[in-house]
């Protein structure tokens, strides 16, 4: 080997000593910074796997608390969920808010449905259900406020019955002749909605002439 070779290849060690001792640091801290973030990373990926298993046996503890009318240990749960997943805390919400309503806790029903902040998918449902017990608990102006945006066959039918139940016999039939033209001719539903539009004084649309 020539002598300029071996002068070109220490030249070269030099070089990458020289390098390594500028810029050391940096890179074990950038290796250093790569394996935190792949650790923390899985850290998550295994907490979040762990906090959704856990979310999942607490709603299946409230339904069990609902089902068997132990609706003390349910509430416990839903509360207890509120914290952990929004989406569970809804659905065991609505479930504790029926075995509440079947008991005969109609106000207790009330409460629990308020204290739920579901996401788009699950309001109507929610503020449909609250707006049929504040009916039937004679708030008639806050269950209209609930369904002021509704749209839906069933909200409507429950928000002509608020505004019957209001004294407000004209609207009532707006708001039942309304839901009728979101209905299917052959809907159970129908003939209800018919005859209470009926019963406050308004003529059911024929068929074919609802549209």
């Amino acid at each position: 080997m020539a002598i300029d070779d071996l002068l070109d290849e220490h030249e070269q060690s030099e070089r990458v000593r020289s390098w390594l001792r500028n810029n050391g640091a940096g890179l074990i801290g950038g290796v250093a910074l790569g394996l935190a973030v792949i650790l923390g990373w899985q850290w998550w990926q295994k907490d979040q796997a762990r906090k959704n298993e856990q979310a999942h046996q607490d709603y299946q503890a409230a339904l069990e608390g609902a089902a068997g009318n132990d609706l003390k240990q349910a509430q416990a749960v839903v509360a207890k969920l509120s914290a952990e997943d929004e989406i569970y805390a809804d659905l065991a919400g609505l479930q504790l808010a029926k075995a509440q309503v079947q008991a005969g806790e109609r106000d207790a029903a009330i409460a629990t449905l308020r204290a739920l902040t579901p996401d788009a998918s699950l309001r109507p449902i929610v503020n449909l259900r609250l707006a049929r017990l504040l009916n039937d608990a004679g708030k008639h102006d806050e269950a209209l406020k609930l369904l002021a945006q509704a749209d839906d066959a069933s909200s409507l039918e429950a928000r002509g019955d608020a505004l019957l139940a209001a004294g407000k016999a004209k609207e009532a039939q707006e708001a039942y002749t309304k839901a009728l033209t979101t209905l299917d001719v052959a809907s159970p539903q129908r003939r209800l909605v018919e005859l209470k539009l009926a019963g406050a004084g308004g003529t059911p649309p024929k068929t074919g002439d609802n549209a």
